[in-house]
């Protein structure tokens, strides 16, 4: 059963022969109720403070919980960030390597490419130079020839005598014989 001060002060009790002093006991009654009413008073003054710091510490839980996964979601995201950096990167370098290796490749085949053609020059060179020789050769020993048709020729003005040509069907070198028999006429025989 609970006690309230104001049962405590109207409570009373059943006199007796020789029973206790009405007086003492109704002040002492008093005195005990006030001193519970201040117990009950200071009482409700508590729980309504550890009702404000019950609801202050849910708040304090309740931040404290967004905060823990803050840090939590802050953390999964660093973690994110490196493993993204770390493939971008990745992918990055990968991509170099193979832009590299199409450039080396590239390289590669225009260098083939300039060394065939330096080949080709070369023997194109060769054939022009092997060609220009024989054309010259050629010049030569037409000039040749026609040094020695000059000297037949003005050996006949200078001593009348004449001079032909034989040619040398062995070699394709012509050949100069200069006679001194006077040359047949037409008709006669040599």
């Amino acid at each position: 059963m609970k006690l309230t001060p104001l049962e405590i002060k109207k409570q009373r009790f059943k006199s007796k022969v020789r029973g206790l002093d009405p007086t003492e006991v109704e002040s002492f009654l008093e005195m005990v109720a006030n001193e519970y009413e201040i117990v009950l008073n200071e009482k409700d003054h508590l729980s309504e403070e550890v009702t404000k710091l019950k609801v202050q510490l849910k708040d304090y839980q309740q931040v404290e919980k967004t905060l823990q996964d803050t840090l939590m979601n802050a953390q999964e995201t660093v973690s994110q960030s490196r493993e993204n950096s770390k493939r971008e990167a990745t992918i990055i370098m990968r991509e170099a390597e193979l832009k590299a290796e199409r450039v080396l490749d590239d390289a590669r085949e225009k260098l083939d490419k300039m060394k065939n053609e330096l080949s080709i020059l070369r023997a194109q060179k060769e054939s022009f130079a092997r060609r220009l020789k024989h054309l010259l050769e050629s010049q030569i020993e037409l000039i040749k020839v026609l040094q020695i048709e000059d000297v037949g020729v003005l050996n006949k003005s200078f001593d009348g005598s004449n001079a032909h040509y034989q040619k040398d069907t062995r070699n394709q070198n012509p050949k100069v014989t200069v006679s001194s028999q006077p040359a047949a006429k037409k008709g006669e025989e040599k």
